[in-house]
């Protein structure tokens, strides 16, 4: 399920979203109200969804949309319970809806309700250094910490005996007990999310939010995007290094160690116990199971089966990679 902080201005009647998109080509539908867009495992039967890629063919089976945005080719992956909307451009034609469901979630421009802290209610709650800014719909739990210059902006609830670093800025995140993040960091901002549409690039909403779990550490300078349609979720007990980029809905396990540098591209699956080298990328829409080990500097494009150690591009089973280096050498 997703966590948003944005509001949604729904329910539409289907036949005004059809019409809203200029889908002429789809048929008409007894009066319904949709109450939102959701994807295909968190929809409800008052909803629509999209399904654009043979990769989710499990979830489409599952899903309880009232209405799904798809192809002629995909469509019959779908349940009968759930009417189909044949587009060409699935993707395209969901940020227009999304956009329309959540109109403030496009933009993430400079909040306007911040506030210094020592004009707030935290005032004697945090401990807090210079400059430290707050906007509204923000919640402190006991002893946390604030580092100089940071803003943390608004919709943000940060958990019990947390430290924020300086140079900080946090928005759209749910931060629970005994985190740390460190100097620099950007957390909860809208995501890299975008398509290619003619002569310009379409903007896709990102509506979803930043949850870091319990005992976690999130390293100096780590960018951590919102989830545009899910959430983006880190574990408990995951340590992030310095400079690590994490994209929208990404989802990391628990007790997981990320080396610098490291790259995820967005709604890739990494499961617990997992350990990744330092400058390795890990490509979208990936799972990566439990147990496994990257090496640093590694390229992994593929899914990754539990309890394996792999390094190289396009990342392999490690021992693989050691005969063929050693080979290259003789």
């Amino acid at each position: 399920m997703t966590y948003s902080f944005f509001a949604n201005k729904g329910p539409f009647e289907i036949n005004k979203l059809l019409k809203f998109l200029n889908l002429k080509n789809n048929q008409s539908y007894k009066s319904k109200k949709i109450y939102n867009i959701s994807d295909l495992l968190s929809s409800t039967a008052n909803d629509i969804t999209f399904f654009h890629s043979k990769k989710y063919e499990s979830h489409a089976l599952k899903t309880k949309a009232a209405f799904c945005i798809t192809t002629i080719n995909l469509k019959d992956y779908l349940p009968k319970s759930c009417n189909k909307i044949i587009v060409d451009n699935v993707l395209v034609v969901t940020a227009k809806l999304t956009e329309l469901f959540y109109p403030d979630s496009i933009n993430d421009d400079f909040d306007t309700t911040v506030k210094n802290i020592s004009k707030t209610s935290f005032n004697k709650k945090v401990k807090y250094g210079e400059n430290v800014l707050v906007g509204k719909n923000v919640k402190f739990g006991k002893n946390c910490l604030i580092g100089h210059n940071s803003i943390i902006e608004k919709n943000v609830i940060i958990g019990n005996n947390c430290s924020i670093g300086s140079n900080v800025i946090i928005r759209n995140s749910i931060i629970k007990n005994n985190i740390k993040i460190l100097d620099g960091c950007v957390i909860g901002k809208k995501g890299f999310g975008f398509f290619p549409n003619k002569k310009e690039n379409f903007r896709y909403p990102q509506i979803g939010s930043v949850i870091i779990n319990d005992n976690s550490e999130i390293g100096c300078g780590s960018t951590i995007d919102r989830g545009s349609m899910s959430n983006t979720v880190i574990g408990k007990n995951t340590f992030l290094d310095n400079q690590v980029h994490i994209a929208h809905n990404v989802k990391i396990g628990d007790n997981c160690i990320i080396a610098g540098q490291v790259g995820f591209a967005g709604s890739s699956t990494i499961g617990n116990n997992v350990m990744i080298g330092g400058q390795a990328g890990i490509s979208g829409h990936l799972k990566i199971g439990n147990n496994i080990q990257v090496g640093g500097g590694s390229g992994v494009i593929r899914d990754v089966k539990d309890n394996t150690k792999v390094m190289g591009y396009p990342a392999k089973d490690l021992k693989k990679f050691i005969r063929e280096i050693n080979k290259n050498d003789t």
